[in-house]
């Protein structure tokens, strides 16, 4: 069966610091665009994938440049509603060793939070798609944007679209009067593949657990069996859970591994040993995205789990939200080649 992918979502311009300055230490900022969805779609585009992207995006030309860079990658943008409202910004100035990165959202209003749910065709979106991935992000900017992806997903899970979720818990977008817990818990009961790291379980979902602390201070595997083993019995109609571990020696030293729990087995990946990141923003929706291809072109869930994490560990050495990579590139670094040589 041939795969058309859908993502939902918000893409926004993305303001950057030059290099690692902090904010206006020069009077400029780098100017790109990002968002959780999209960079899901991107990667699935770059993979030769068939992925449509929908979200809201106002009558400018700053819109209009969004919209043909997605379009420059493979993303089927025909879908997207352009409304009222204003494009969301975000700014990031990225860290350096004991120094963290800094994110500011500036939100409020956008056209995607705007967005009256009832106006959208959902026949329409949903129109020849197979596979359908959202994130606890959306759910998160507005109570409009909250019922969108209640809708979203029922709408999926009736015409039997396979449903993928990213928890994803961003503390600074949960201010409109809900908690992402009363939300995520909803949502979660019609995802089959779930993707989180231990916050997001915990802060989206609830679930707590006495290991939740051990879990942070040591990533012992076992703990995090039981932790899968926690969810899946929660939502018992989710098909696996896939967890993301990463260690953070310094903003820019980071280990990077992922395990995956399918009820039957419990896999854990290869762990890599990141340095001199170049920019972290974007790994784990290029894990979901890798997670996403490697599931419906590898037999076997190990090699999934192994594309996933290979896929996001390259994306660290990449500006910008979007992983710039293609299948040889992450089939290459899985099956051992990560020395970095020049390729003649």
């Amino acid at each position: 069966m041939v795969m058309r992918f859908l993502t939902i979502g918000e893409v926004m311009l993305r303001l950057k610091t030059p290099g690692f300055e902090r904010f206006l230490q020069s009077p400029c900022f780098e100017a790109t665009f990002g968002g959780g969805e999209a960079n899901v779609a991107v990667s699935l585009a770059n993979y030769g994938e068939d992925v449509r992207f929908f979200t809201v995006l106002p009558e400018n030309p700053i819109a209009d440049a969004c919209l043909r860079q997605l379009k420059g990658f493979g993303v089927d943008t025909s879908r997207i509603i352009r409304g009222r409202g204003r494009m969301g910004i975000y700014y990031l100035a990225s860290g350096r060793n004991q120094l963290p990165s800094k994110v500011i959202y500036d939100r409020t209003h956008s056209s995607i939070a705007e967005v009256n749910p009832e106006s959208v065709n959902w026949d329409l979106v949903f129109d020849g798609i197979s596979w359908f991935h959202i994130s606890g992000i959306t759910p998160a900017i507005s109570e409009n944007a909250r019922q969108l992806s209640m809708q979203s997903v029922k709408q999926a899970k009736q015409r039997g679209i396979t449903v993928s979720c990213d928890l994803n818990f961003r503390k600074k977008l949960w201010n409109y009067g809900k908690s992402a817990s009363d939300v995520m818990s909803e949502l979660a009961e019609y995802v089959d593949v779930a993707i989180a790291n231990e916050e997001d379980i915990q802060k989206s979902l609830g679930i707590t657990s006495s290991d939740i602390d051990e879990i942070t201070e040591r990533l012992d595997n076992n703990i995090y069996k039981v932790l899968g083993d926690k969810v899946l019995a929660r939502y018992p109609g989710m098909k696996l859970v896939a967890i993301t571990l990463r260690e953070s020696h310094s903003a820019d030293w980071n280990d990077w591994s992922a395990c995956l729990n399918d009820r039957d087995h419990f896999y854990t990946s290869k762990k890599y040993e990141i340095r001199n990141i170049y920019d972290r923003v974007g790994g784990g929706d290029s894990f979901a995205g890798g997670l996403l291809y490697g599931l419906n072109h590898y037999r076997d869930k190990q090699e999934a789990l192994e594309f996933a994490t290979a896929a996001s560990c390259l994306k660290h050495s990449i500006m910008g939200d979007f992983n710039r990579v293609e299948v040889a590139d992450v089939e290459n670094l899985m099956n051992g080649d990560g020395t970095g040589r020049v390729q003649r």
